[in-house]
């Protein structure tokens, strides 16, 4: 690791969205002093799957040092690729999908058990729930299709890379429940997560406390 203090953060968000949702997380790891790139997904465009989305995030980090790389929910699927592809010094998975080598994104509904779960209450907001109104609004607004004409293709990702990797599970989400994402983790990662308080869309409902633990987990690690 270099001796540098400070992190580059790249943000990965998750599906059907943007960078946007990242902003307010962005803004307290700058007070640390950290560089933040927080990169639009390229999937409106067919032509791409994974491995371009990767490589769009690559694109994004040019040369800049001390690579942390955050991905949440559906972002999961890219991160690994990333971190395959180029050096980097952490992974951290923020309630985000774990992919196997190989593994199609279409593929991993049902060979990760989600597709057995039962539906949580029709009421709730699986994904906004403890986000204030304005913010999901805006949100909203600001989605974007995701075509995922090649989520049918097995992920270029061929082994896990060699990073040291930590998951962070939120204990109000109501799209990924803690009891599934434990097992989850274990099963693919072989660690236990930690937890956090804040429902699917963490980096709206809790950007705080989800920022001063990834700067936690940069100044953590050994140097």
């Amino acid at each position: 690791m270099a001796d540098n203090e400070t992190a580059t953060f790249v943000l990965i968000h998750g599906g059907g969205s943007t960078s946007w949702d990242w902003h307010l997380v962005a803004s307290v790891l700058r007070e640390h002093g950290h560089e933040v790139i927080a990169v639009d997904l390229p999937f409106e465009d067919p032509a791409n799957g994974v491995s371009e989305y990767a490589d769009a995030v690559i694109e994004a980090c040019g040369d800049l040092p001390n690579l942390v790389i955050v991905a949440h929910s559906w972002g999961g699927l890219v991160a690994p690729i990333v971190c395959s592809r180029i050096d980097t010094e952490l992974l951290v998975f923020v309630t985000a999908l774990v992919p196997l080598p190989g593994e199609a994104p279409n593929d991993w509904w049902s060979a990760s058990g989600f597709s057995d779960l039962e539906a949580s209450d029709p009421e709730a907001d699986a994904f906004y729930n403890g986000v204030p109104a304005d913010l999901v609004e805006e949100c909203n607004a600001r989605g974007r299709d995701q075509t995922g004409e090649r989520d049918g293709e097995p992920s270029p990702l061929k082994s896990w890379p060699d990073v040291p990797t930590r998951f962070l599970l939120c204990r109000d989400d109501l799209f990924l429940p803690p009891a599934f994402v434990r097992g989850m983790v274990r099963d693919r990662l072989g660690i236990t997560p930690d937890e956090i308080d804040g429902g699917h869309m963490v980096a709206l409902a809790n950007p705080r406390e989800l920022a001063e633990r990834l700067h936690a987990y940069w100044t953590d690690l050994p140097r």
